[in-house]
């Protein structure tokens, strides 16, 4: 039989096994929706007068943003480029 001592211990480090599997997937989580929302112009959502959406205001943003990143990423290889790391 397990004494007392033992049962908290093993309470113990289930505790930080699931706290630490919590953290780690949940800001995981939390940065891809962040993500997923910028690039998808959930900001825009709701912006109307009326609380309505622009549908023009949100495909401009989603195109502008993800030509933002298109420009990053060839920037990015430029600079390669020119440092000779490609």
């Amino acid at each position: 039989m397990m004494s007392e001592q033992d049962r908290e211990a093993r309470e113990a480090l289930e505790g930080v096994r699931r706290d630490a599997e919590t953290v780690g997937s949940s800001s995981l989580a939390r940065m891809s929706h962040r993500v997923q929302d910028h690039f998808a112009g959930k900001d825009a959502i709701g912006q109307d007068e009326h609380g309505g959406t622009d549908p023009i205001e949100l495909w401009g943003r989603r195109i502008g943003r993800a030509l933002s990143l298109v420009g990053v990423v060839v920037l990015a290889l430029w600079l390669a480029v020119q440092l000779r790391l490609l």
